[in-house]
């Protein structure tokens, strides 16, 4: 099984998140609520877990080995587009939040972390709930929800700067100042600018990022006001179109995008900004008001403005594809040329949320408001290459309106060493889009409405150092707006969520147990097939379910020696899938569903030789999975291993921190494919490469 049992039998198939309960950070209250649920998740504590690794990768290749975790790369160095399935569902199906605020795209639903780099710096927890989880503001999770919450400034003057190197040419410069408090030690703000760049694993797949993050804290007596604007520009060359199997198994960094072809079909040369370019900002205002011992009111107004366009080469492609009239040169009419188009979003997103948190006896309260507006516009223009007077000619535009309403009430009620857990989630969203300039086959007419009741209820039995729980968990999703144009009869996904779990130390050990029962109606698979912008197309698969046992330990051997596993054994089928082929359409039966192994195991072991010298190696086995729900095996990728090396040490400096880190990113060279859609189309990642990096902070 190559490596699985090296890495789910012989070190045990466990994992256990570690935490810390005095971490200073933003929404406190609704982290130490979520510890308390009976659900499948993990927190994660940044500075301790995920600092030795932070050197320029994004954050979902930071996470791949949390439990259920697969990580993929356009670039396939883990810089530019990336993203994370969680128990087999994509990135549309993950709820992702910054601070509690929905950060995944209103209208694709996806999430583009590329828009936000070094996200992770600026963190202090991340908390993954699998599964449905409990309610959570944004779109209802269908595989796991990932909350991403933002460290506080520090209570000292600090300046701290992050600087690394490695493989493909990728270096990153980060440079950090804290105030520390003043203002009759009431205040506190923190600024923070990261430059990113990278040629990438995949020819031409560069990146130039850029993020900068600021924050104020205002505390005095029973009031917290913090302040944060964040965000980030990436100019990424293109690698979304993936490469066919027989090109990848000769030239696996070869890049179909920007090719320029001759008569013969020949690739003569690229087009060198085959590029997209993308700005986010984020600005979120947070009240905490502490009423009493008993309640507080946490409420978030936000703001997020996106505008940014990707751009291609079009050879030989129609005037009338883009509202333009032929062209009469010498008496001859010209029907087709060369163009660059840019395909533009404009995009608003803003809203409040509220959160109060109360204690009546032994009930714990938990109710919360959400409304929010997404309003987007999308347009396109081309300028000819060899027709100078066809200058940013638009040939295309709409606009597209989404707003939700929502509110949820959450309780636990402790009775002895029960507690019962009751959650009521109701959520209103309305999408209008209108056509404003018709073209390219861009945009629809659509008015749609939909309500949706999301229940959920469990128990936990606390033992000593300890509980056990079990939770069911009803879900709703609407459709995302390529579902909706590809099919306007796409129906809204029904997810039943049963989970079961132990958690248990016992002195140096940790272990956890999960098991989930997920069956879905409607569920929205992906079909194997990507659009234009490299986004995979998703279908209405029936009846289907994902099963499955996820199990971890962690174990401290002495002061010197940790382990730490983690593994998931699953099964993901559809009951019954039909899909509309080229004959018409097709019963495939009970099919394996897409990008779902059966398998994921990840192992650990921390060795430290010395004080402050910390050596490394964690590795991830994934099994076998298919690129469509067809159960062809020629769309099946292969199971791979994959290993790496960390290294740190921190000098023995009294006042002053320097921190020298390292990384070898699968260190065996092992060539394998993680993502990719039917044909076969492989996405590549990087085989063996390196990241140095040095961290100086200055008290």
């Amino acid at each position: 099984m190559k490596g699985l049992l090296f890495l789910g039998v012989l070190i045990a198939p466990f994992y256990f998140s570690q935490t810390t309960d005095s971490v200073q950070v933003t929404s406190i209250k609704a982290v130490e609520f979520t510890k308390r649920t009976p659900v499948a998740k993990s927190i994660i504590n940044v500075e301790k877990d995920l600092a030795d690794k932070n050197l320029g990768q994004d954050l979902p290749i930071l996470l791949k080995n949390q439990m259920s975790v697969i990580s993929t790369s356009d670039a396939g160095n883990g810089v530019g587009y990336t993203g994370l399935r969680i128990r087999g569902t994509a990135g549309t199906s993950i709820n992702v939040m910054l601070n509690g605020v929905p950060y995944n795209d209103s209208e694709s639903q996806g999430t583009f972390f590329v828009n936000v780099p070094d996200l992770t710096s600026s963190a202090s927890q991340i908390v993954i709930q699998r599964g449905v989880g409990s309610s959570t503001n944004g779109v209802s999770a269908f595989g796991a929800s990932v909350n991403v919450v933002s460290r506080d400034p520090s209570d000292k003057f600090s300046v701290r700067t992050d600087d690394s190197y490695g493989s493909f040419n990728t270096y990153k410069y980060s440079a950090e100042i804290n105030s520390g408090k003043f203002w009759k030690n009431r205040l506190s703000v923190m600024g923070r600018y990261t430059r990113i760049n990278s040629d990438g694993y995949i020819d031409r797949a560069s990146s130039k990022l850029q993020s900068y993050n600021f924050s104020a804290l205002f505390q005095e007596k029973n009031t917290e006001l913090r302040l944060l604007a964040f965000g980030g520009k990436e100019k990424t060359y293109q690698a979304w179109n993936g490469v066919d199997k027989a090109t990848w198994e000769t030239d696996p960094k070869f890049n179909y995008s920007g090719a320029i072809y001759n008569e013969d079909g020949d690739i003569t040369h690229f087009y060198d900004n085959e590029t997209d370019n993308y700005r986010q900002n984020h600005y979120q205002f947070l009240w905490n008001q502490r009423f009493s011992d008993q309640w507080k009111l946490e409420t978030t107004a936000h703001y997020t403005k996106g505008k940014g366009y990707y751009e291609n080469y079009k050879q030989d492609a129609k005037f009338s594809k883009y509202n333009l009239p032929n062209i009469i040169e010498d008496g001859v009419e010209i029907k087709t040329s060369d163009f660059i188009r840019k395909k533009w979003l404009d995009n608003d997103f803003y809203g409040v949320i509220s959160t109060l948190y109360g204690k009546l006896g032994n009930l714990d309260l938990n109710i919360g408001a959400v409304a929010n507006q997404y309003y987007g516009r999308h347009f396109g223009n081309v300028t000819g290459v060899f027709f100078p007077e066809i200058n940013e000619s638009e040939y295309y535009r709409n606009r597209s309106v989404k707003n939700e309403v929502s509110g949820f009430a959450k309780a636990i009620y402790k009775l002895n060493q029960f507690e019962f857990f009751g959650d009521l989630q109701v959520r209103n969203i309305d999408y209008d889009t209108k056509i404003q300039l018709a073209g390219d086959y861009e945009g629809a007419d659509l008015d749609r409405k939909w309500t949706f009741f999301n229940p959920k209820a469990g128990v936990n039995y606390n033992l000593d150092n300890g509980k056990v729980f079990i939770s069911y968990a009803n879900a709703h999703r609407e459709p995302n707006r390529d579902d909706l144009f590809a099919n306007p009869d796409t129906k809204a996904e029904t997810l039943h969520d049963f989970e079961v779990g132990f958690e248990k130390q016992v002195g140096k050990v940790a272990f956890t147990a999960n098991a989930y029962y997920m069956y879905y109606e409607d569920q929205l698979v992906l079909n194997g097939q990507i659009n234009n912008v490299g986004e995979f197309i998703r279908t209405n698969s029936g009846k289907s379910f994902r099963t499955g046992i996820e199990l971890g330990v962690l174990a401290k051997l002495s002061d010197k020696l940790q382990l730490s596993a983690n593994t998931t054994l699953s099964s993901n089928k559809n009951k019954e899938f039909i899909s509309e082929t080229d004959e018409g359409l097709v019963n495939y039966g009970k099919t394996d569903i897409s990008f779902s192994p059966n398998v994921i195991a990840n192992g650990n072991v921390t060795y430290s030789p010395f004080k402050n010298f910390n050596l490394g190696v964690t590795a991830q086995y994934v099994g076998k999975q298919f690129l469509d729900n067809s159960g062809d095996k020629v769309n099946q990728l292969e199971d791979y291993l994959v290993p790496d090396f960390n290294m740190s040490y921190k000098l023995p400096f009294a006042k002053n921190e320097v921190v020298l880190r390292f990384l070898l990113n699968n260190f065996t060279d092992v060539k394998y494919v993680n993502n990719g859609f039917s044909g076969p189309y492989y996405f590549s990642q990087a085989g063996i490469n390196f990241m140095f990096g040095v961290s100086i902070k200055i008290n």
